[in-house]
């Protein structure tokens, strides 16, 4: 009893040895039924680097609205645990996130899987020797955190889940260029830091029952540098070929029906505006891949799926990243080069199809007594092969000359702009005096058009009209940003007015289309007489658009402004798009 006493008490002094961290997720012990809250995702971010010291570093690298930190796992065995050392190592960065859309949160269960899996020896031996992998497993952290059942009514799986938008209600991938979303400033912050190769962004589908499980999208495939897009398929179709080997049926298009729930109509592929992921990077000469598992696949299936391409992307750049590195980087050189080019705004699908096999289900299409609508309603047990149309034939659409020089910011709206310009990285600079006299470009908008309602906190605005010549003032403090940077892409697709993800298109100069100034009723009925009797010319010109344009001559005030802006009174710079085109350096 002495002995056993003494014994005891020995232990007792002696520090207790901790056992290794248990890296498996909620997910992975409740069998990939449940999914677990954020503060899982901060234990197991310090866990994989308590039992990973040499490969594994946690980071912050933003904080959320509602305060909760934003977390990024640095994985190689490199030892480049900072962007300036992979810099210098010459290694190429792969950024995945999961979890944009926080209910859609395979990536985040998947991911954690995949990196233990990894780090063990298990898969992918020796692709971290030769890459950074950075590892956002929750970029929606307070939507992730807004938790329930049904947060996804059309999605089998996980029991409770995180919701869409952040907790200021944004849809983060409809914010890349606009930036409004704190979370978004952080994650462009990262990206500027570390510039990935190739940013990965999962996600699961909505839409129709069928048997195909997911689809991989890259750009630049269709869009972006014409050469680089070479490395953004080899990306694609490597990663859809290792999958598809592993039991997937993965396809490179989105897929959801040309017409809403009609089987028949078959399927488009397209490029995606600069507001979403793989619509942006192309603009960096960067690549991004879009991830999307089906969500009428139950949650088990959707995280091994995630799991395989997750393991898929990190295999690929390890095999090919030096390459598709220089080819990024040939691609930013030519980006110097644009200017005076034709640079494409956006894309279009032609209406020219081809037939392909489709792995659905039978269905019937039936008006509903609830809604009236035609349904459509599958048979998840009678597997069924549909032959459907497919568009994939994608081309240039809108497309405008680069400016020969740059844009020229007027210092009234240089500090917004040049708050958005930091965000992308881009590089400007301040004039440290005025030109009385600059041969520029302005555009006027001949129409101008505000939505009827907001759209992500905006009230987006589309203008008609050209670029012309024009000499213009320009003050002191205004900022100039040139063309020739690699990024240049992007810039146009911030400047041009007729971007769809422009800073004009995203109502941020909407008051240079507002009339401020105004002439009264009965002052613009003396002025119309004044005018038409000092010069027959108005009158004549008057008449016939009173003559051959009726909307015209029914509408009073459509009358009265024809007097209206022939007054000097008149506000020359309405529908004056601010930003000037360059075609010297100022």
């Amino acid at each position: 009893m002495i002995r056993s006493a003494l014994l005891l008490a020995l232990l007792a002094a002696s520090p207790l040895v901790h056992a290794a961290p248990d890296l498996t997720t909620i997910s992975e012990r409740s069998g990939f039924q449940a999914t677990g809250r954020y503060d899982e995702v901060v234990k197991l971010c310090a866990d994989f680097q308590k039992a990973y010291p040499k490969a594994v570093k946690c980071i912050e690298f933003g904080r959320t609205p509602e305060g909760r930190p934003m977390l990024a796992l640095v994985v190689t065995h490199s030892g480049a645990f900072t962007a300036q050392a992979a810099a210098k190592a010459n290694l190429p960065v792969t950024l995945i996130q999961g979890g944009i859309h926080a209910g859609e949160i395979d990536g985040k269960d998947a991911g954690f899987l995949a990196l233990r899996e990894m780090l063990e020896g298990r898969l992918a031996k020796g692709a971290l020797d030769k890459q950074v992998l950075l590892f956002v497993p929750v970029f929606n952290v307070d939507g992730h955190e807004r938790f329930g059942q049904w947060n996804r009514p059309n999605q089998r799986g996980p029991v409770e889940m995180g919701w869409r938008t952040t907790a200021q209600n944004f849809n983060l991938n409809r914010d890349y260029v606009k930036a409004d979303a704190p979370e978004m400033q952080a994650m462009l912050a990262l990206v500027n830091a570390w510039d990935p190769l190739t940013y990965v962004d999962l996600h699961v589908t909505d839409g129709a029952k069928f048997q195909h499980d997911v689809s991989i999208q890259v750009e630049p495939v269709y869009s972006g540098d014409p050469e680089f897009r070479k490395a953004g398929l080899a990306l694609r179709d490597n990663v859809i070929a290792d999958i598809a080997k592993q039991g997937s049926t993965p396809q490179s298009y989105y897929m959801s029906f040309v017409k809403t729930d009609d089987p028949m109509s078959g399927f488009m592929d397209g490029v995606s505006d600069p507001r979403f992921s793989t619509g942006y990077f192309q603009l960096r000469n960067r690549m991004a891949m879009l991830v999307e598992t089906h969500s009428w696949k139950d949650y088990p299936t959707r995280v091994r799926i995630t799991h395989n391409s997750f393991v898929s992307v990190l295999e690929q750049v390890a095999k090919h990243g030096k390459e598709w590195q220089q080819a990024a980087r040939a691609a930013d050189a030519r980006a110097l080069q644009l200017a005076g080019t034709p640079v494409p705004l956006t894309w279009k699908t032609l209406e020219k199809s081809k037939m392909v096999d489709f792995n659905g289900y039978e269905y019937t299409r039936t008006p509903s007594d609830v809604s009236g609508i035609l349904m459509t309603r599958y048979d998840e047990t009678k597997p069924q092969v549909w032959r459907v149309p497919l568009r994939d034939e994608v081309v240039a659409d809108l497309q405008v000359a680069a400016p020969r020089a740059g844009y020229i910011v007027p210092a009234a709206h240089a500090a917004m702009v040049a708050t958005k310009l930091t965000q992308h990285g881009i590089a400007f600079r301040k004039l440290d005096k005025g030109i009385a006299r600059f041969e520029a470009e302005t555009f006027r908008a001949d129409k101008v058009t505000f939505s009827a309602r907001s759209l992500e906190s905006h009230q987006r605005l589309t203008v008609e009209g050209n670029w012309k010549a024009e000499a213009r003032s320009v003050g002191r403090g205004a900022l100039f940003v040139p063309i020739a940077q690699p990024k240049a892409r992007l810039v146009m697709a911030i400047f041009e007015p007729q971007a769809p993800d422009s800073l004009l298109a995203w109502g941020m100069f909407n008051n240079a289309f507002e009339a401020k100034e105004y002439m009264e009723e009965y002052v613009a009925e003396d002025v119309a007489r004044e005018q038409m009797a000092a010069d027959p010319a108005v009158a004549a010109e008057f008449k016939r658009r009173i003559d051959s344009d009726p909307a015209f001559a029914k509408n009073p005030h459509a009358r009265l402004e024809f007097f209206a802006r022939r007054h000097a009174s008149w506000d020359e710079r309405l529908n004056l798009y601010p930003v000037l085109r360059a075609n010297v350096a100022p």
